[in-house]
C-alpha cells in the first residue's frame, strides 16, 4: 500500500512516513518512520499493533486439558506450533512421557508445517520484494543490470538471468511463484497425514497423538515429502543467485535491515530417546532437541541451557498498552528446581489492559517488550525470522548429527538424497557475517532444506517402530491439583514458549510467548528499540524513486525478512463478561413490540 507521508512537525526537516498495515498476512502492523531523504536514512522507527485480545486472561479457571486446542486458535497459520508447544507444557505439569511413536509423528507434523509455512513465505509473500515488477518500480537500474547478468546456478534451478528469476517471482503470472503455491498444497497434506487438520491439529493431545499409525502412512507422506525434497534442490541455488546478486547490484546494502547479533532459540524437534519432558532433566533433553537452543550474542553462543534460558524472560511493559502487575500476586517463586523467579516472569505475568491514545512520545502498541535478562542487561533478542536464529544456534552448538544433517560449530551441512531427477545433493549453510534483511530470507530457504532432510530422518525412525510392532502412540496420565508446566519450542517465525501453572486441577495462569511479541515489541522501560524497529532505524534507502513517488522498498525488505504475523502479538478481550448478542428479526414483525 502507499505510505501515508507528511512533514516532521519538530523542525527537522525528516519526512514522517507510515505503512500500515505492512504485512500481507495479518493487517495489525504498522511501521511509522520518519526519513532522511537528504542522506537516504531511516533516522526513526516506530513499530505498532492496534489490535488487542487475551489469551492470557481468558485461560484462567479453564480445564488444562483443553490448553493445546484454545491455544491453537491464537493463530490461524501457526496454530500447530501452539498446540504442540502447549501439549509440551502439560506434558511436563502432568509428569508424562508420550511413546517415541507419537514422537516421531508430532516431529514430522512440525517439519511438514516449517516446510509449508516458509514456503509459501518465502516465495509468494516476501518473494514479491524481488520480483521483476517490484524491482522495475523501484530500481529500474538494477533490473537492467538483472537482464545482463548471469545467474551463476542455471543449470541447477533452470533460469538464465537473475532477471529471469525476478520475473518467475511475479505474482500469479510468474513460473516459479505459481510452481511454489502447487508446494503448499502437498506440504499441507503431509501435515493433516500426521496431525489430522491444518492448521489446529485434531489428534494432537498431551501423552501422545491419536494418530494410527501404519506403514501406509508414512509411506503417503514419504512420497510427497520426496517431491519437497526435489524442489529444494532447486530452490536454494536459485535464492543464492537472487540475493548474492543484491550484494554486488548495490554495494552496501548489507546495512538494510541488520541489527546487532541478538538471536534467540528455544530449540525444537525432540529426542524420543532423551526427552521425558520433566523440569528437572530439561537442561540435558533440551541439548539433544534435533534443532539446538541458544542465545546468540555478537556471533558467541551464551548458552543453551534451557533451565538459564526460562529463568531469564523477562515481560516489560515499555511503551504498550497495560498497568503494571507490580506488588500483585506471584505465581511462582520458586521453579521446581529451587531457583528463584523472577516476578517479570511469565509464570507471574499478569496482564490488565489500558486502552489509550497512541502517542510515539509514551505507549504507542498492544505488544509488551520481552527480554532475556543474562544478568547485567535487558537483551532485545530476535529470532531472526526464525531460520536465521534456529542456523545460527544449531551451527554454534555442533551437537546434530543424524546422516541427513550435520552441524559442525560454525556451518550446518544438509544432505538430501537422491530424488526422482536429481542426485544426492548437499547444501551447507554457513554462519553469515551480518544478522541483515538478505541473510535472514536465505536462512529461511536453507532451514527448508534442513527440514527436508530431518523429516526423511524422522520418517525411518518411525518406521522402525511400526516395523518393530511399537505402534502404541499415547500414554494415559493425571491432571495433578498444583503443577507449574513450560513448553519450549519454535514456531515458524522463532522462539515459542507456554508457561502454565495449575491450581486445584485448573488453569490459574497462563502466558504463551510467540515470536512476534519478541519481534515487534516496542522501547521498552530503558528506552530499547524492539527488533523491528532497531532494524529499520538507520536502514539506507536504495530506492531510486523520489519522495513524492516514494515506495518504501527497502523498509519493507527489513521488516518482511523477519516474516511479520501479528495474531500472536496481541490478544482480544471483552472484560466484565460482556457478551455481544445479535437478534433475529422475522421479517414483518420489525414494528411490534413485547
Amino acid at each position: 500500500m502507499a505510505p501515508s507521508t507528511k512533514t516532521a512537525a519538530d523542525g527537522s526537516g525528516l519526512t514522517e512516513m507510515s505503512w500500515d498495515p505492512i504485512t500481507r498476512i495479518v493487517g495489525s502492523l504498522g511501521i511509522h518512520t520518519k526519513i532522511d531523504f537528504k542522506r537516504k536514512r531511516v533516522a526513526e522507527c516506530y513499530s505498532t499493533s492496534s489490535v488487542f485480545r487475551g489469551y492470557s486472561v481468558f485461560m484462567r479457571g479453564k480445564d488444562p486439558r483443553d490448553a493445546h486446542f484454545i491455544t491453537s486458535r491464537i493463530c490461524g497459520i501457526c496454530g500447530d506450533n501452539h498446540a504442540t508447544c502447549s501439549v509440551y507444557a502439560q506434558n511436563m505439569a502432568y509428569g508424562v512421557k508420550p511413546p517415541h511413536l507419537a514422537e516421531w509423528i508430532i516431529n514430522l507434523g512440525e517439519a511438514a508445517e516449517y516446510m509449508f509455512d516458509h514456503n509459501i513465505f518465502q516465495e509468494n509473500l516476501v518473494g514479491v520484494d524481488y520480483c521483476e515488477r517490484m524491482v522495475r518500480e523501484t530500481n529500474p537500474g538494477v533490473l537492467d543490470l538483472a537482464e545482463r547478468t548471469e545467474a551463476p546456478h542455471a543449470a541447477e534451478h533452470g533460469y538464465r538471468t537473475i532477471a529471469d528469476i525476478m520475473r518467475s517471482l511475479n505474482p500469479i503470472e510468474g513460473e516459479f511463484y505459481r510452481e511454489a503455491l502447487a508446494v503448499s498444497r502437498y506440504t499441507r497434506e503431509m501435515f493433516c497425514l500426521m496431525e489430522g487438520r491444518h492448521v489446529h491439529p485434531s489428534t494432537l493431545y498431551p501423552g501422545g497423538v491419536g494418530t494410527v499409525a501404519s506403514v501406509q502412512l508414512f509411506t503417503d507422506y514419504l512420497s510427497r515429502l520426496m517431491r519437497y525434497v526435489e524442489f529444494m534442490k532447486r530452490v536454494v541455488p536459485l535464492h543464492d543467485d537472487l540475493f548474492d546478486f543484491f550484494y554486488t547490484a548495490l554495494p552496501g546494502y548489507e546495512e538494510v535491515g541488520r541489527r546487532r547479533v541478538l538471536l534467540g532459540c528455544w530449540g525444537a524437534l525432540n529426542d524420543p530417546d532423551h526427552c521425558d519432558f520433566t523440569y528437572r532433566n530439561m537442561t540435558d533433553w533440551g541439548r539433544r532437541m534435533y534443532v539446538s537452543p541458544g542465545i546468540v550474542v555478537d556471533g558467541k553462543l551464551i548458552t543453551n541451557d534451557l533451565t538459564e534460558i526460562n529463568l531469564g524472560i523477562r515481560i516489560l511493559l515499555g511503551s504498550s498498552y497495560y498497568q503494571d502487575w507490580e506488588g500483585r500476586e506471584l505465581f511462582v517463586t520458586h521453579d521446581p528446581l529451587g531457583n528463584p523467579v523472577d516476578p517479570r516472569h511469565p509464570w507471574n505475568q499478569h496482564t490488565i489492559p489500558a486502552p489509550q491514545k497512541r502517542d510515539f512520545d509514551g505507549n504507542y502498541s498492544w505488544v509488551m517488550s520481552p527480554r532475556w535478562f543474562d544478568g547485567t542487561d535487558y537483551l532485545a533478542l530476535d529470532t531472526g525470522g526464525g531460520p536465521l536464529a534456529r542456523l545460527w544456534s544449531t551451527a554454534l552448538n555442533g551437537l546434530v548429527d543424524t546422516g541427513f544433517v550435520k552441524a559442525t560449530g560454525h556451518s550446518v551441512i544438509i544432505n538430501l538424497p537422491k530424488s526422482m531427477t536429481k542426485p544426492e545433493t548437499t547444501f551447507e549453510w554457513k554462519i553469515p557475517q551480518w544478522s541483515n534483511a538478505l541473510e535472514r530470507n536465505r536462512a529461511r530457504t536453507y532451514f527448508q532444506a534442513y527440514m527436508a532432510a530431518m523429516a526423511v530422518y524422522f520418517a525411518e525412525k518411525a518406521l522402525e517402530e511400526v516395523r518393530s510392532g511399537r505402534t502404541t502412540t499415547w500414554e494415559k496420565f493425571e491432571v495433578p491439583d498444583q503443577a507449574v508446566g513450560v513448553g519450549f519450542t519454535e514456531a515458524v517465525r522463532g522462539v515459542l514458549s507456554h508457561h502454565m501453572v495449575i491450581r486445584d486441577g485448573k488453569i490459574a495462569n497462563y502466558h504463551p510467548y510467540p515470536p512476534t511479541p519478541w519481534n515487534a515489541s516496542v522501547r521498552d522501560t530503558l528506552g530499547t528499540p524492539g527488533p523491528y524497529e532497531d532494524a529499520v532505524q538507520n536502514t539506507p534507502i536504495f530506492e531510486e524513486n523520489p519522495p513524492e513517488n516514494f515506495k518504501g522498498i527497502d523498509i519493507m525488505r527489513a521488516v518482511r525478512s523477519f516474516d511479520p504475523c501479528l495474531p500472536c502479538g496481541v490478544h482480544m478481550y471483552l472484560g466484565d463478561g460482556k457478551t455481544l448478542q445479535k437478534l433475529h428479526v422475522p421479517t414483518g414483525l420489525s414494528g411490534l413490540s413485547g
